[in-house]
C-alpha cells in the first residue's frame, strides 16, 4: 500500500503504526531484526539499547532502519525521534530470544482441510513466510520451533533445514529434548491382485518431516532427522510395480530411501500407520490401444464456486465450466471410461474436497476445467489464449497431449503447459492436470463460451488429449 507523506513542515509527526519490528518475534540471538519507523526526512532517529548504548539509524526520506541481532533487542530497548527541540520516545517490542538450552517443540496440526480427516489430511509447510507450499506433512508431527513471525512459525526438518507454517498450524508440543528418529529394516507389500499398487513399508516409531521427488523411473523418499538402521529389505517375488529399494544416509539426520520402478511414476501416497512410514506407489492401468479410454475412471472438475472469474457481460466462469464438464462427461462414457464429476450443479463445492472425491472413486486421473482472467493493469489482448498446469512430474506429459488437444480444436494462441502450485494439480495418487482453455474476460471468448459449440470443441480438445496419452501408456512411452 502506498502511505500517504507526512506533513515537513510544523510540528514533531511520527507514524507510530509504522513501527518494527512488531511483538510476538522471536529468533535466533544472531538473526536480524529491522528496527524502523516513518516520521519527517530532517528527523534524527536513535535506538538506545537497554545496557546504555545507542545507534542512529538510516533516513531515506521519511523512512529510517536499522539492523540489529536479535540478542540486542532482548531486553527493554527504545527509539528516539527529535526535530527542532522537541523529541519523543517509542518503546520498541522486545524480542523473545531463542535459547540454544531450552528448545521448544510444536505438533502440526490441520486448520484447513475442507473435508473428513483422512489420508488427504495435511499440514503445509513453505520455504519463506507466506511463501509457495513445499512440503505436505502428517498431522502429528512433532518438530523443534526456531522462530516466531507473528502468524508465521519457522520448524527444523533437520540440522540443515527449516521451513515455516502457518502459527494456527502448530500447537505446543510437551517435550523437552529433541527425538533422534531411526528407521529400521523395511519391508515391501504388494496390494493384492486387484490393487494396482505396492507399498514400501519403513518403521520409523514417529512420524518424520519428509519430501517425495520423482525421476524417470523411480520415486525418492528424503526422511528428515531421520538415521537409518536398516539391514535387510524385504520385496516380493514378481511384484510389478517395485524393482527394488536402495537407502542412503546422505547426512548425519537424513536419509533417502530410493523406490526403483518397473515403469515410469504413476502415482504415490504417502500414509503413517502405526509407527510405519508407507510410501504407496501406484502402477499405470492396462490399456488398449483402441479403446485407450475403456475401462478408465476419469474425475472432471468443473472450476468453481466459490470464486471464479466473471466476463464483462457477466458470464461466471463457474457455470461456463460446468457446461464444458457435462458436454464431455458423456464423450467419455462414449468411449468406455467411468466419469466422476465433482461438482454436478452451480453450488459450491469446497476445493479440498474435490481431490478427496477423485482418490476415493479411484481415479485414473483428474482434469480440472477453468477460465483464465488477468489482474487489473494486464492487457489481455496481448496474452491470452489456451494454457494447461501441472504440478508433478507424473502429469506432464498429460498436461502436454491436453495442450495439444485444446490449441487443435479451440482455435486460440498456444500458451503451452505450465508446472504451477495449484489445488487441483497438487494431487499425487493419480495424474492431475488444470486445464484454462479460454479468457472469459475477453468479449469474443466469452460470447463463444457461451454457445454449446465451443464448449464442446474445449470438451472434444481434452477427450482428444486424454485419448492420447492413454494410449501412449500402452505403447509404454511417456
Amino acid at each position: 500500500a502506498v502511505m500517504k507523506p507526512l506533513p515537513e513542515s510544523g510540528r514533531l509527526v511520527v507514524d507510530r503504526a509504522s513501527l518494527l519490528p512488531d511483538s510476538g518475534l522471536r529468533l535466533r540471538g544472531d538473526e536480524p531484526v529491522r528496527v524502523a519507523i516513518r516520521t519527517q526526512a530532517d528527523a534524527r532517529v536513535t535506538l538506545r539499547l537497554a545496557d546504555g548504548s545507542t545507534r542512529p539509524l538510516d533516513g531515506s526520506g521519511q523512512s529510517f532502519r536499522l539492523d540489529v541481532p536479535a540478542r540486542l533487542l532482548a531486553k527493554a530497548a527504545r527509539l528516539t525521534v527529535a526535530r527542532r527541540g522537541e523529541s519523543v520516545a517509542i518503546p520498541v517490542p522486545a524480542v523473545d530470544v531463542v535459547d540454544p538450552d531450552a528448545p521448544r517443540f510444536v505438533a502440526l496440526r490441520n486448520s484447513n482441510l475442507d473435508a473428513q480427516s483422512d489420508t488427504d489430511a495435511v499440514t503445509i509447510l513453505r520455504p519463506t513466510p507466506g511463501g509457495t507450499y513445499k512440503w505436505f506433512l502428517f498431522p502429528g508431527t512433532v518438530l523443534e520451533t526456531t522462530a516466531t513471525r507473528g502468524a508465521w512459525t519457522r520448524v527444523r526438518l533437520d540440522d540443515a533445514l527449516e521451513a515455516w507454517a502457518e502459527t494456527k498450524d502448530v500447537e505446543r508440543a510437551d517435550r523437552t529434548a529433541r527425538l533422534r528418529r531411526v528407521a529400521s529394516n523395511a519391508r515391501v507389500v504388494a496390494g493384492g491382485p486387484a490393487a494396482r499398487w505396492t507399498d514400501v513399508r519403513i518403521p520409523v516409531g514417529e512420524r518424520p518431516a519428509f519430501s517425495v521427488a520423482e525421476s524417470a523411473d523411480a520415486i525418492v523418499l528424503t526422511l528428515y532427522d531421520v538415521a537409518s538402521d536398516v539391514d535387510i529389505i524385504n520385496f516380493p517375488t514378481n511384484d510389478p510395480t517395485i524393482r527394488d529399494v536402495t537407502w542412503q544416509q546422505v547426512a548425519t539426520d537424513r536419509v533417502q530411501v530410493t523406490a526403483h520402478l518397473r515403469h515410469a511414476p504413476y502415482g504415490y501416497l504417502a500414509l503413517w500407520e502405526r509407527g510405519t512410514f508407507v510410501l504407496r506407489v501406484r502402477r499405470p492401468p492396462t490399456v488398449d490401444p483402441a479403446r485407450p479410454l475403456a475401462g478408465r475412471v476419469i474425475a472432471v472438475d468443473a472450476g468453481h464456486p466459490p470464486i471464479g472469474s466473471t466476463g464483462p457481460t457477466g458470464l461466471y466462469e463457474g457455470d461456463a465450466v460446468l457446461a464444458v464438464a457435462e458436454a464431455l462427461k458423456p464423450m467419455l462414457e462414449r468411449e468406455g471410461a467411468t466419469v466422476v464429476m465433482t461438482r454436478t450443479t452451480s453450488g459450491a463445492v469446497a476445493l479440498g474436497a474435490r481431490p478427496i472425491a477423485a482418490r476415493r472413486a479411484g481415479a485414473d486421473v483428474l482434469v480440472s476445467i477453468h477460465l483464465n482472467a488477468h489482474p487489473d493493469g494486464v492487457n489481455p489482448y496481448r496474452t491470452n489464449g489456451s494454457g494447461t498446469y501441472y504440478f508433478h512430474d507424473h502429469a506432464a506429459a498429460l498436461a502436454r497431449d491436453v495442450q495439444r488437444g485444446l490449441v487443435k480444436w479451440m482455435g486460440l494462441r498456444d500458451l503451452g503447459v505450465n508446472y504451477d502450485n495449484l489445488a487441483l494439480a497438487r494431487p499425487t495418487w493419480m495424474p492431475s492436470i488444470l486445464c484454462e482453455g479460454a479468457f472469459v474476460i475477453l468479449p469474443d471468448q466469452e460470447a463463444a463460451l457461451r454457445t454449446p459449440e465451443f464448449q464442446s470443441r474445449y470438451a472434444i480438445g481434452i477427450l482428444e488429449g486424454l485419448e492420447t496419452w492413454f494410449r501412449s501408456l500402452a505403447g509404454g512411452g511417456r
